[in-house]
């Protein structure tokens, strides 16, 4: 159920009406259990809405970004009581997203990755430089993601302001050192250039280089071009195509989207 506001003479009056998200009912099951388990560690006594329309409630906010006041007053709640709903369900999720040793367990040398960043766009002024992008020429925070040959995501970064340079947030998050020391060949873009260790970015100016560079350059365009698929992923959850929240919330709602993910590729 959501809501929408219709102008009257007196007053706005609230409609609700019915709606699907698409996400499968397993991923919304999955997370209803989630949901219990911390009720049942903090002895949590009764709640408006049970666990499975918490998850719901949460997911659609994620999945469709509806605004949180009319959402909430179609599924009968506050729009503070959706809040919290939401905050607890972000926390729970993004506890069992994984860390970055955790998530390149069981690679090492001859296995390759794909890093790259991108921009989850936010609503700020132009006065608030930390967050413009110079490259995107828009607000944003910074993500960078490690992911696998065919694209999957293994692992994604906290968000960090938009003016971060690439090669930077990759430095401050530890993926250069990680893969140094484990020997973890890394393909990625040229913004990347002057990282060293085990990274491997294509060479400028290559159309006047000798025949070897262009097809190098070729090459490792074909097959770091599956790593898009992860920030495609990761967007599809609309939330992250323009946060209207705080910026302190946006590592909590990518590790959150990271989680949901990893389960629908497990089930």
């Amino acid at each position: 159920m959501f809501s929408t506001h219709h102008a009257s003479s007196e007053e706005p009056r609230l409609v609700p009406y019915r709606a699907t998200v698409d996400v499968p009912h397993e991923l919304v099951e999955h997370v209803s259990w989630l949901i219990y388990a911390r009720r049942c560690e903090r002895g949590s006594r009764w709640r408006k809405l049970g666990c499975f329309r918490q998850a719901l409630l949460v997911l659609v906010h994620l999945r469709k970004n509806e605004p949180l006041p009319a959402l909430a007053a179609g599924f009968g709640v506050s729009a503070a009581t959706a809040w919290r709903y939401v905050d607890e369900t972000l926390d729970v999720l993004a506890a069992w997203a994984p860390g970055l040793h955790e998530a390149l367990t069981g690679l090492g040398e001859g296995d390759h990755v794909i890093v790259d960043g991108t921009l989850i766009p936010i609503d700020r002024i132009r006065a608030d430089e930390p967050y413009y992008s110079m490259k995107h020429r828009k607000h944003g925070m910074n993500v960078q993601v490690i992911a696998r040959p065919d694209g999957t995501p293994l692992w994604f970064s906290r968000a960090t302001p938009g003016r971060t340079h690439d090669l930077t947030a990759a430095r401050a998050h530890g993926i250069v050192q990680t893969c140094l020391t484990r020997q973890i060949l890394v393909l990625a873009d040229r913004a990347y250039q002057g990282a060293g260790a085990t990274f491997r970015t294509p060479y400028y100016h290559h159309r006047e280089q000798p025949e070897r560079y262009q097809q190098f350059n070729r090459d490792h365009a074909r097959l770091r071009a599956p790593g898009e698929r992860a920030f495609a992923q990761l967007k599809s959850w609309r939330i992250l195509r323009r946060a209207r929240c705080s910026t302190r919330r946006i590592s909590t709602i990518v590790q959150a989207v990271h989680t949901l993910l990893t389960c629908s590729y497990s089930g």
